[in-house]
């Protein structure tokens, strides 16, 4: 019986560096998912007002985090393309909620949460095989 990597021609070190990185991305997800979902829940609704943009991006960065955190766990049933996609979209709505959390009082745990989970999306995607155009 013959067994596959999920990474063609990589070297035990870097199947389980892309493995511990992976999960590593997958747990700042799920982390990041609770901290958005909990700032935006004590956010008041306010129609246009800053406080309203903080909520938005909190719901949105939840809801992100959470998808991609079942991407990464599903293992091999989702090729590398699409992982990527999802895990760089994730990236950069973490950048963002961290931005629009910035400054905001009580929020500052929320925005490291965000930049740890985008760090982490980074470290990831530096473990993938290069895209081709």
């Amino acid at each position: 019986m013959t067994t596959t990597s999920p990474i063609p021609q990589v070297s035990q070190q870097e199947l389980y560096r892309y493995l511990e990185d992976r999960f590593a991305c997958a747990q700042a997800c799920a982390e990041c998912s609770r901290a958005c979902a909990v700032r935006a829940s004590l956010v008041n609704p306010g129609g246009g007002t800053p406080e309203e943009l903080v909520r938005r991006k909190g719901v949105i960065c939840a809801e992100v985090c959470d998808a991609t955190s079942r991407v990464l766990s599903e293992g091999n049933q989702t090729d590398e393309e699409t992982v990527r996609a999802q895990v760089e979209w994730c990236r950069q709505v973490c950048l963002e909620g961290a931005r629009a959390f910035d400054g905001h009082p009580g929020a500052e745990r929320t925005a490291e949460v965000c930049r740890t989970c985008a760090q982490a999306c980074t470290d990831f995607l530096d473990t993938l095989a290069p895209s081709t155009p």
